[in-house]
Order: structure tokens, then sequence, then C-alpha cells
């Protein structure tokens, strides 16, 4: 009898009768009910808040934490991966920095750079890189299909036509923010060098630079680049002449 008189004064405190009930329910005091029950209601509201906002943390970090899992792809077992032209792909030098990408030491960008899909077809994409990593610049694309980098490599094997290629391919999101790059592929020239910020979401401001969307020569938008002297005609120069004295 006193443990359902026990729950009934619960009850009545979440409910706010208590102070009817008080006078009638011997040996209970329903006043220090109905504040636990207060002080229970608040910490759930602050628990519900906290909730919410580490939700929306969350959300944040496994963005930046799924597209840095993609970067460390490398630790896969290359016995699994597909085959390249001469063997299995070597992915440390897939995700590895080129050091003759058009870059001094202050920053971290390429300065020629050819922004490019999977969606796009084999040939327009061995002859890009063929002709990019020629010219000394960086061949990039958004993210890997599907998020898996077994495609993505099985995918490279068929358009990598030299080992050293590897080097000028890479995988960055945040210069396709940085560019607003809507449509592939997309030539661009920077005026300098410059690094992309830290963080994996953010939007990076580049210095003045030259592009060219569509489906043209590497040689050909150099070639413009340079005739109309903008912000990255003296990229596109040596650039184009890294790409002749390659033929």
């Amino acid at each position: 009898m006193r443990k359902a008189l026990l729950t009934l004064g619960i009850i009545a405190a979440g409910t706010g009768v208590g102070a009817a009930l008080a006078q009638t329910v011997d040996g209970l005091d329903l006043g220090a009910i109905q504040r636990r029950a207060d002080a229970q209601a608040a910490d759930a509201a602050i628990l519900s808040d906290e909730v919410a906002r580490r939700a929306k943390d969350y959300r944040e970090d496994a963005e930046t934490i799924q597209s840095a899992a993609m970067e460390k792809v490398k630790g896969l077992e290359p016995a699994t991966l597909a085959k390249g032209p001469k063997g299995p792909v070597d992915f440390d030098e897939l995700v590895a920095s080129a050091a003759s990408n058009l870059k001094d030491n202050r920053g971290t960008a390429p300065q020629f750079m050819v922004f490019v899909s999977l969606s796009m077809p084999e040939q327009a994409l061995r002859q890009i890189i063929n002709e990019t990593s020629a010219a000394g610049g960086f061949v990039v694309f958004r993210g890997f299909p599907n998020n898996s980098g077994k495609q993505f490599i099985a995918a490279m094997s068929k358009v990598v036509e030299k080992d050293d290629q590897f080097a000028s391919i890479g995988i960055d999101p945040r210069l396709f923010r940085a560019f607003n790059i809507t449509a592939v592929p997309t030539y661009v020239a920077v005026s300098s060098d410059f690094s992309p910020c830290d963080g994996l979401a953010c939007k990076t401001t580049p210095p003045p630079f030259d592009s060219i969307s569509g489906n043209v020569t590497t040689s050909y938008v150099l070639q413009t680049f340079s005739d109309d002297n903008g912000p990255g005609a003296l990229v596109a120069r040596a650039a184009l002449k890294n790409l002749r004295g390659a033929r």
C-alpha cells in the first residue's frame, strides 16, 4: 500500500496536483518530491540541450573525420589493390605532394592545377594526366567514388601510364571549394603561392587566378593564359615550357 501511495505521489507531483494530495497522504513529503521532480526535469532539459549541441558538433567532426580517413587509405594492403601499369599502385606516391608542382616552399597548394572527375571519359583523363604531369601541374579530384579508395585506385590504373605521374594526382575538396569548381575539367593558374585552410570543411580565398573550363588541351589553356597576360600568365609560361620540353 505504501509503495502504491509513493507512486501516486510522484505522478501527482509531475502533474501539478501534489499540493492537493499533501494533506491526504500520510508520511510523504510531497513538497520534497515536487522539488526533486523539478530538478530532474531541469536536468533532463540540460541533457537534451547538450545532446543537441553535441550532435551538431559531431556532424561537423564526422565530415572532417571522413575526409581525413580518405587521406589515410594508404594503409590499405597493396596486394589487395588493382594492378597498375607496373604492378600494385604505390598509394604513398599518390597522396604525397609533388615537390615540382609549380610551388615554392612558402605555400602548399600547386599553382597550376586541373580539376577533374572520374565521370569523365578515360581517354580524356589519360590525356590530362599525361599533359598536366609533364607541365609540372597537379590533377585534382574532389574525393573517392562511393568513398572507396579501392574503386579510385582501380580507376587510376586505367588512366595512369607512368608511375611518376601518381605524384601529380591528388584529392582535395578544399581546392574545389576555394575556386568554386562546378564543371570539369577546369584549368586554373594562380598568380602566387598559397596554402588551403587547415579545416577540411573550410573555404580558402585564393590569390588572383586564371581559369578555363571545357574539353580543350592543356597546351591550348597554357598558351591562352600566357597570351592574355592575366594573373596566371607567369605560371602558365613556365608550365608551357615544361610541357614542350617533355615532348
